[in-house]
């Protein structure tokens, strides 16, 4: 690799981590020894690049610094197209257009040489063959994740038992064959995983749920990581790699 090929890479290590990195952890991403890394970090921070840490505890990258974007590598090209692939295909309408005008937004901006990588990618996603319509605006379920509003579901469990509840939307989970609302369902007092197919009707709400959202979002994360504990705990090694979901 090339010495500003890996200087680029370092600030891109920092920039996606959420805590302080070590020159030893950078090192085996890249390849190289500690000492280089040692060596990097101090001529970019010779050229105002603001990173602050020390050897030992670790850098981190100063979430004000901007850095003028860079030609996708073939590989990050690769990515970008799987993960939009899969989305056109399993996506609800307004994100699967969205995936459609990324990929053609990158076609458009990447030099000719590097046009085969999105023609004709190395890698793809299996045809989806999920056709189970939503009852619900996924779109707009998002918008009130984002903002932190109520939502009233009238909704329909695996025994077609129907239940009128108002939850804290959390995420929006799609996964090949079907997605999933996770929610604070205040209800059952607790989070709640519900499939959309199953959502008879849907009335967005004005009122605010108490907190912010990445609040509830960690609350949600801390739920899951107890009950996969739990699980782990009382199943056997088989048992134990099944995902946990908790029905509605």
């Amino acid at each position: 690799m090339r010495r500003a090929d890996r200087l680029f890479q370092i600030i891109q290590i920092l920039r996606r981590s959420t805590r302080p990195v070590t020159a030893s952890e950078i090192a085996t991403e890249l390849e190289v020894s500690a000492r280089t890394i040692y060596r990097d970090v101090a001529d970019l921070i010779a050229q105002r690049v603001p990173i602050q840490g020390e050897a030992g505890f670790g850098y981190i990258l100063d979430d004000a610094f901007d850095m003028p974007p860079l030609m996708l590598t073939p590989d990050e090209i690769e990515a970008a197209i799987l993960g939009a692939q899969w989305v056109a295909g399993r996506g609800d309408p307004v994100l699967a257009n969205a995936a459609r005008d990324l990929i053609a937004k990158i076609t458009s901006v990447v030099p000719e040489r590097l046009r085969p990588f999105i023609a004709a990618p190395a890698i793809g996603t299996r045809p989806s063959g999920f056709h189970i319509p939503d009852s619900i605006d996924l779109a707009q379920v998002r918008t009130w994740i984002r903002e932190g509003r109520k939502i009233r579901l009238h909704y329909s469990d695996e025994r077609g038992e129907r239940t009128d509840r108002i939850v804290w939307p959390v995420i929006l989970g799609f996964l090949d064959d079907v997605r999933m609302l996770a929610a604070w369902c205040e209800l059952r007092q607790d989070f709640r995983h519900f499939r959309t197919d199953r959502i008879a009707t849907a009335e967005f709400l004005d009122d605010h749920y108490a907190g912010r959202p990445n609040v509830l979002r960690q609350r949600w994360k801390r739920h899951l990581d107890e009950k996969h504990a739990v699980g782990t705990s009382l199943s056997s090694p088989r048992e134990a790699r099944r995902p946990i979901t908790t029905p509605g």
